[in-house]
């Protein structure tokens, strides 16, 4: 979609922009026209394969799209970029967003999480500019839910640094808000999952044992509490009502949830059941994956999301299990075969005409094709 000649281009800055939420966003706001500016951290190893194919889109939007060496804890290289940039948007999904990691580097993940938020809104309250700020904030501050669904208004009870962290977060950016007249939301969002998911995420590290274990390439998976309950949505949609959250008038707070709540033992058993496979056969429990302080349920409700920005979510918990486990099967399909390009950029569109008619075993076929295909590989 590209801007009219007469018309200034929006510009936006993202933090983050290299991790799930962040790369389905480029992708949308690129889609509308903005200019885009990422923030990524300088390492020894490129983490950039989430949004790489939009830098080979032959057409003007890789033009558009910018990325910056900095970081959350360089308060002054943060307020030079805001300067220097001057986005109309800031959105700020960088963090250390592991929880169980958060107990082992809890001083990190709060100089990131918490104090990182504080600097870029000092940044952006010093260098004058207008813009809109959206805070990234997670279901992770209910921790030991004081109320069940849990609303925008439901007291906070965090029990992890990251949850602790994250509500340090989102009340600095209401007190901003408040105090500056700052336009400034947080979208307090559950649990949300795609093939984009980090390796390490209870959600894709199941998915991905799962194709390899179908594969023989694995013969076992360590996970922690299965018991432990979440309210699991579609990244992408979620990252939609980010988009609608700058759009208003004024700014607000909403949570973004599905409004169902799945265990664990529920996402296991129904990844194995899609390749035919009986989960109790390779699931091992490994003490080192729980928790000090375990987040036993997490419900949200999301109607005010609804009823204000028309938004709710539409994938079903079973579609969302099926694209992550089709993504992981032909992810290690491909690289099996040696492709060079391996990143499954969208495996929902596959199915974009016929998923809500679909049911769960639509695709068995599909996915014992694919098996056969990896076995001859190997």
């Amino acid at each position: 979609m590209n801007a009219p000649e007469n018309l200034k281009r929006k510009k936006a800055l993202i933090t983050g922009i290299t991790g799930q939420d962040g790369s389905y966003l480029a992708e949308l706001l690129l889609e509308k026209g903005y200019e885009v500016h990422g923030l990524i951290r300088r390492s020894s190893t490129f983490n950039t394969y989430r949004i790489e194919h939009l830098f080979q889109d032959p057409h003007e939007e890789a033009v558009r799209l910018h990325l910056h060496y900095s970081d959350l804890s360089d308060s002054s290289n943060l307020s030079r970029l805001l300067y220097h940039i001057q986005p109309e948007e800031v959105y700020n999904l960088g963090a250390q967003s592991h929880v169980r990691v958060s107990f082992d580097m809890p001083e990190f993940t709060a100089n990131v999480t918490a104090m990182g938020t504080i600097r870029l809104l000092e940044a952006i309250r010093e260098s004058g500019i207008q813009t809109k700020f959206y805070q990234a904030s997670s279901s992770e501050m209910f921790g030991r839910v004081q109320e069940i669904p849990q609303r925008e208004t439901t007291p906070f009870y965090p029990c992890s640094p990251y949850g602790c962290s994250k509500v340090f977060a989102h009340w600095t950016t209401v007190n901003f808000r408040e105090s500056y007249n700052l336009f400034a939301v947080n979208g307090i969002l559950f649990n949300h999952e795609s093939p984009r998911r980090g390796k390490t995420f209870v959600t894709r590290k199941i998915t991905r044992a799962v194709a390899k274990i179908k594969a023989g390439l694995q013969h076992e998976l360590f996970l922690g509490n299965l018991d432990a309950k979440r309210d699991w949505g579609y990244a992408k949609e979620y990252i939609w009502a980010i988009y609608l959250m700058m759009q208003q008038e004024e700014p607000d707070d909403y949570i973004l949830a599905t409004g169902e709540t799945h265990s664990v033992r529920e996402f296991v058993e129904l990844a194995f059941s899609l390749v035919d496979l009986d989960w109790r056969d390779y699931v091992k429990i490994d003490p080192r994956y729980y928790r000090p302080t375990e987040v036993d349920l997490l419900i949200g409700d999301a109607t005010k999301a609804r009823e204000k920005l028309g938004w709710q979510s539409q994938t079903t918990f079973e579609e969302l299990v099926r694209l992550m486990v089709v993504a992981d099967v032909e992810l290690l399909l491909s690289q099996l075969g040696g492709e060079q390009s391996v990143h499954v950029v969208d495996i929902p569109d596959l199915w974009k005409e016929n998923r809500k008619k679909s049911t769960i075993g639509d695709h068995k076929a599909e996915l014992d094709q694919l098996h056969n295909t990896i076995v001859k590989l190997v």
